[in-house]
């Protein structure tokens, strides 16, 4: 209808179609997730699957293994109970107590000859009898280790058997339920006695003394002389009470959790008094009825589970069999749930959770492999960093998804009003690939490796798994500053049209402005302003963008040195389109002067004045509320006191 050149319509639809689509998009994702990695290097995780680090943004529940991630795994044996004595282990009897000393010496594949090898708790054991000039390799020459069963997550025990001058001697310690449960002998008074109820009560309450001072309690049997391997009609030697010192930065990180609304839900194999005690110092949790043991779990149905869970912090006495469960249990209740692990059986529920975390130190190459992250120091405090990194990321990632689409519906909106008025094309095609050219890849780049060190990921809550990138007012966003840019590239593009028609006295109608567009040299000029506004507007637009709730004058910008140099190498090639002769020629552009790019400037800046209002009017209604709740409260205590 409005007879325009069929050829010179195709190629701006072409141009309009690149532009609708932002083609650069998925690689700029892929780039701002890769050198996350990088960033999340900096906070000890190592990152093995990208989408992981988007997931870990939407964390609501973090379940975490106590020994070595919460607490520091430096075990030292602090207490001691044998021959019905408590003592500290300096005060035992290197003769007296000869089988307390030498059987956690000889059951015991840990070493400290040299370079101390093992698991921290056998090397706890060890240092324990090397205060009294044993060691198990010199210890292992009179009574040589002939059979053994190696500790298992489902027996809770390690039993070896040993070859004496006379006879056969083996010792088991593990789990002070299970030892005791197993043993019809007691050793005391330098003698064998057989195990009464009265004795099992009392070695019980000695033991519940021990796990509420959050004290590890390993207990020790033995069969003297034993005919085999076998974990029955033992001797109870005794046991030992080992303190295993919290992280000092891991409540920090607990509360920290707490202010983003993050549950922490600590796992363990200690009995649920040793648990307790250190969820409680901990603020993990405050009541006894928060904890749940694995026998309990064991008799649950998974919808019990699935309701239990919601108010349990401590899961105590579990095998790693049943963090599959549990991950389960949370993932049914709609939480996103990370999982710590670093054994060989901690592999499937590494798997089944939305982000299965390893241990870099502790950890099996099995639990690394089925891990998605894996910490390099163990540390808790590292999964609260590595959260908070999430977060931020898939903030940059958001915000440069949002930039990309609002600049692109600003050329669609401008391109369409014109069309529809019947005005010639304000942008030639070349424009349009131009300006994706300049603001889809560096700005929007810049925009993805945010950092923005001031500003707190940590305190909200966790964003739903199923939210979308545009919710939270990303939608209002993206329409309001496609609009704005439209708006100024109109604007900037009628300017000198309207202007015309203002001298001349005339009425500003489109039948007018298209008449005078007709005007080859006039139609360039107002191309050129168009274009030159609608590519700066977006690199303007960009530095907005960093935060949409802090203004420019409170931000850092030299936090980001990739921003500014997007801005200054855009500035310099829409420079350059317009002012080096040979680049006017094939762009079909016009020089402009110093007037000319100062107004074009301003109106370019018209986004970076939108985003301050609206940060301005953002904190005039927060300001208004607190008044509002502060005017609600002293009315609430007003009337309390006039009722009281």
């Amino acid at each position: 209808m409005q007879r325009r050149n069929v050829a010179e319509m195709l190629i701006t639809a072409i141009s309009l179609a690149v532009a609708a689509v932002p083609e650069g998009l998925p690689a700029i994702v892929t780039m701002v997730l890769a050198l996350s990695v990088s960033r999340m290097v900096k906070v000890n995780t190592i990152v093995k699957r990208l989408p992981s680090v988007e997931t870990l943004g939407c964390v609501s529940v973090v379940c975490s293994d106590k020994t070595g991630t919460l607490t520091q795994n430096r075990m030292t044996v602090t207490k001691c109970y044998t021959d019905g004595k408590i003592c500290e282990p300096k005060r035992l009897n290197r003769r007296k107590d000869r089988y307390f000393l030498e059987g956690y010496a000889l059951c015991n594949d840990a070493s400290i000859r040299g370079e101390r090898i093992g698991d921290p708790t056998e090397l706890a054991l060890l240092d324990m009898a090397a205060g009294f000039e044993i060691q198990r390799e010199r210890l292992e020459e009179s009574f040589p280790r002939t059979q053994e069963i190696a500790f298992d997550s489902e027996r809770k025990m390690m039993t070896t058997l040993h070859r004496g001058e006379k006879e056969n001697v083996s010792y088991t310690k593990g789990s002070p339920d299970e030892i005791l449960e197993r043993s019809a002998f007691l050793l005391e008074g330098g003698g064998r006695i057989p195990m009464t109820p009265e004795k099992r009560r009392e070695i019980d309450q000695v033991i519940h003394a021990f796990t509420g001072e959050a004290l590890r309690v390993l207990a020790l049997g033995m069969r003297n002389p034993a005919s085999g391997l076998k974990e029955n009609g033992l001797t109870f030697i005794g046991f030992v009470g080992m303190a295993d010192p919290i992280r000092p930065e891991a409540e920090d990180a607990v509360q920290e959790f707490y202010r983003a609304g993050v549950k922490t839900v600590m796992i363990t194999g200690d009995r649920i008094d040793t648990a307790f005690a250190i969820a409680k110092e901990l603020h993990i949790a405050s009541e006894e009825n928060e904890c749940i043991s694995g026998e309990e779990l064991m008799e649950m149905t998974d919808e019990m589970l699935a309701e239990k869970i919601k108010k349990v912090r401590v899961f105590a006495h579990v095998s790693p069999e049943h963090k599959v469960r549990i991950v389960a249990a949370c993932k049914k209740n709609g939480e996103i749930t990370a999982m710590t692990g670093d054994g060989v059986n901690d592999a499937p529920s590494l798997k089944a959770a939305d982000v299965g975390i390893a241990m870099g130190k502790a950890g099996t190459d099995v639990a690394k492999n089925a891990a998605d992250i894996v910490l390099t120091d163990d540390n808790f405090a590292t999964i609260a960093k590595a959260i908070a990194q999430g977060r931020c990321i898939y903030e940059n990632i958001r915000k440069s998804v949002i930039f990309l689409l609002s600049s692109n519906f600003g050329e669609i909106i401008t391109m369409l009003v014109s069309v529809a008025c019947g005005f010639a094309a304000p942008l030639k095609s070349s424009h349009i690939l131009w300006i994706n050219l300049i603001t889809d890849s560096l700005p929007a780049l810049a925009l993805g490796v945010d950092e923005e060190e001031n500003k707190s990921y940590m305190d909200r809550p966790p964003r739903g798994k199923d939210e979308s990138l545009f919710a939270g007012g990303g939608l209002n966003c993206t329409c309001f500053y496609g609009a704005l840019i439209a708006l100024i590239s109109m604007v900037a593009f009628l300017q000198l049209p309207v202007g015309i028609l203002l001298r001349a006295g005339n009425q500003i109608t489109p039948a007018a402005i298209r008449t005078l567009l007709v005007d080859t040299e006039l139609l360039n000029r107002c191309q050129t302003y168009a274009f030159t506004v609608l590519g700066m507007s977006q690199l303007f637009h960009a530095i907005g963008m960093r935060d949409v709730e802090t203004s420019l004058f409170r931000m850092n910008h030299l936090e980001n040195r990739l921003m500014i140099a997007a801005f200054v190498i855009g500035m310099g090639l829409q420079l350059l389109v317009t002012e080096v002769p040979y680049f006017v020629v094939l762009f079909g552009t016009c020089r402009l002067t110093l007037l000319e790019w100062v107004k074009l400037l301003v109106l370019a800046s018209m986004p970076l004045f939108a985003h301050e209002l609206l940060v301005f009017g953002s904190c005039l209604g927060e300001k208004e509320n607190r008044e509002n709740r502060k005017e609600a409260t002293g009315q609430a205590v007003s009337s309390g006191g006039r009722w009281s």
